[in-house]
């Protein structure tokens, strides 16, 4: 048995209480025996459910810390998707281990932040990787390395929601991303272009009203698609294939682009309608 263990603010949200299934699903196709096994979250959720409540649903021992985890399991989640700022202290004590181990997106709530995750992976040679299951979209997969993209989505915030736009235009262009610039499209709405190295265009818009789309343009030919795949399952499926073989399934770089691009997101949200220039 393949033990697993997650790392996560609080158990009780939405990739952890999913995370399970798909982790069964992903076992059953792949004829694997990976198992859910030990859990720590750090506070109660929000809606006042324990980790121990959390655990005691899912079949999952409590652990009292972090190390404990790591100590117990082969292969670890950092999980936190909607608290990035815990990631770097999280991976502190986790990367030590040298053990397989995927964060949960967002990866860090900036590039700096982000290169810190990337030097501690590097000093312990510990293989890892993080992504926004939207790169897991189907739909993406014949529109690879296009001259221009335009992504649309939404979610409960931009500075929270962005990455999955993002990380669907940095796969689907596969360049590095040079500038941004952010415009107010009402109070709650935002178009968000990107230049990116080799004369390639990116933009994506903002709304809590959006579902997930892309239309991309290669040599003059523009294909749209409307996001329906079962991009959280095709993830998992990678990550214990990832947790297997020890190589991350795309350059990690991609993940510095997609926090790049986020962090002038934000940014521009309040300093709109001017190019931001990226810097690594």
């Amino acid at each position: 048995m393949k033990k697993i263990g997650f790392i996560d603010y609080y158990l009780a949200e939405w990739h952890a209480d999913n995370y399970p299934a798909w982790i069964k699903a992903a076992n059953e196709s792949l004829s694997e025996d990976f198992c859910l096994c030990y859990a720590w979250g750090e506070i109660p959720s929000p809606e006042g459910v324990t980790n121990k409540e959390w655990c005691e649903k899912n079949g999952v021992t409590l652990c009292d810390s972090i190390e404990e985890v790591c100590e117990k399991s082969d292969f670890l989640f950092i999980l936190a998707p909607s608290d990035p700022e815990k990631h770097l202290g999280y991976a502190e004590k986790v990367l030590a281990y040298k053990k397989p181990t995927y964060i949960d997106k967002t990866f860090a709530p900036d590039l700096k932040t982000a290169g810190k995750i990337f030097a501690l992976a590097e000093k312990y040679a510990t293989p890892f990787f993080s992504t926004s299951a939207l790169r897991y979209a189907t739909e993406l997969d014949g529109i690879a390395d296009s001259e221009a993209a335009v992504v649309t989505g939404g979610g409960r915030s931009i500075e929270e929601y962005c990455i999955h736009q993002i990380e669907m235009l940095v796969k689907t262009l596969d360049a590095k991303p040079e500038c941004v610039k952010v415009e107010r499209q009402g109070e709650k709405q935002y178009v968000v272009s990107v230049k990116f190295e080799g004369g390639k265009k990116g933009s994506f818009v903002y709304s809590d009203a959006l579902p997930f789309t892309i239309c991309a343009e290669k040599e003059g030919v523009s294909r749209y698609f409307s996001i329906n795949s079962d991009f959280f399952g095709l993830l998992i499926k990678d990550i214990l294939k990832f947790f297997t073989n020890k190589k991350p399934p795309f350059d990690i770089k991609q993940t510095l682009y997609v926090m790049a691009v986020r962090e002038k997101t934000v940014e521009g949200v309040n300093n709109p309608d001017k190019w931001l220039e990226i810097k690594f």
